[in-house]
């Protein structure tokens, strides 16, 4: 009797031999006992094969007895077998299980929280208010609320955002945030005057409202009033806010010290590599072992993160390049040191002057060569806005 292969391999059944003279003979009674055989196949004098379901394999043996035919077991096929396979490889199952488990428990955890949309509102208040709805790493997902109830609940603990959203893909945590639209704040208008910042010599004056104090090429000291806020007479005056713009030459003097070599980095073409597998946000090395053969190098990293679907799972694998680099040092011309360092102490002091700041002069004062570096004593003159706000205090105040 042929059974279906599917249920025979759930079953577990056996290819098996017969040996024995007229061995065909004991078809017949294996049929009427109900044996469940099938691909039965002489093979050479007094030799039969068949499949033979496990259960009637265990019944054929006392009529193998009365017959005097022998067996031999040539194949085994079938779901018991396996797992009785498996069974005698106990650490490789446990293994499996581990993996299993552990992957189940990595992608249940929230390995990862970022914040997007964000730019008066502090990325730390965020993540303070999503911490207090139980949102941060190593939380459970399962733990979390939906996301429209912890949209709601951060929403309300930032009185600066207009709208919140937040998105679980995987073991990551995305907020959104939209901020409320505030109104620029306008400029104080208290009454005031517009005063000297630095000595100078006055070079443009512009008065928008107020009384000019100056005119150009007066030497004006820090402090000095520049543009008056108060109009009028002795007897009809008053207040205002003065507005305008005030240029004046300023003087520094700078001291500039050049080293007449210049350093530079070249790669050797050596490297060496390091691996290591990633759990989160913790590395385990697995090669590259042993101290670093290169006195100066440069790594350069590489990180792949395993993905199922749309998920990144907090688990994968970090590759890092070392190369070999050298330090050549390079000796450097005096004249050429001498126009780097006056470009580089013009560049400082306009930053330090402000925007319409320019050079308008310089001399050097002082210069020498020793010890390898070039130093110099240098007198600039700079043109820049030298005006800032002084309140005027009224009486009564």
């Amino acid at each position: 009797m042929k059974q279906s292969i599917f249920i025979a391999r759930l079953r577990g059944y056996v290819r098996v031999q017969l040996r024995g003279k007229g061995c065909e003979n004991i078809i017949n009674p294996m049929l009427e006992s109900g044996f469940s055989i099938w691909d039965i196949e002489p093979n050479g004098d007094d030799k039969l094969e068949m499949h033979i379901l496990i259960k009637d394999f265990f019944r054929l043996r006392p009529l193998l007895k009365r017959t005097g035919f022998r067996m031999h077991v040539l194949h085994r096929h079938g779901l018991p077998f396996f797992m009785g396979r498996l069974g005698r490889r106990k650490l490789f199952l446990g293994g499996i299980a581990a993996f299993v488990i552990a992957l189940y428990v990595l992608t249940s955890l929230v390995w990862q929280v970022s914040v997007e949309g964000n730019e008066r509102i502090s990325t730390v208040d965020i993540l303070q208010a999503a911490s207090k709805q139980g949102i941060h790493t190593f939380q459970w997902k399962f733990k979390l609320k939906k996301t429209e109830e912890l949209s709601r609940e951060i929403q309300g603990m930032l009185p600066n955002a207009a709208w919140v959203g937040v998105e679980i893909r995987g073991t990551h945590v995305t907020i959104k945030v939209v901020e409320a639209t505030v109104p620029d704040k306008g400029p104080l208008m208290n009454p005031r005057n517009l005063v000297a910042s630095k000595s100078a010599i006055v070079t443009e004056i512009l008065s928008v409202k107020g009384r000019p104090m100056v005119k150009p090429n007066t030497y004006v000291r820090k402090g000095d009033v520049l543009i008056s806020g108060t109009i009028g007479d002795e007897q009809n005056n008053q207040v205002v806010v003065a507005r305008g713009k005030v240029k004046g030459i300023v003087w520094y003097t700078s001291h500039i010290e050049v080293p007449l070599t210049r350093t530079y980095k070249v790669y050797t073409g050596e490297t060496s590599n390091r691996n290591y597998l990633v759990f989160g946000t913790r590395a385990l090395q697995v090669s590259g072992f042993g101290k670093q053969k290169y006195e100066q190098f440069e790594t350069i990293p590489e990180r792949k993160s395993l993905q199922w679907r749309s998920f990144a799972l907090p688990i994968g694998w970090l590759h890092e390049k070392i190369m070999e680099v050298n330090n050549i040092e390079e000796p450097v011309e005096a004249i050429d040191a001498k126009k780097g360092g006056l470009e580089q102490a013009r560049s400082e002091l306009l930053t330090l002057a402000g925007p319409e700041s320019r050079v308008a002069g310089e001399k050097i004062l002082h210069e020498k060569t020793e010890n390898g570096k070039v130093y110099m004593e240098v007198h600039f003159e700079v043109e820049e806005n030298i005006a800032e706000e002084q309140p005027i205090v009224t009486r009564g105040e």
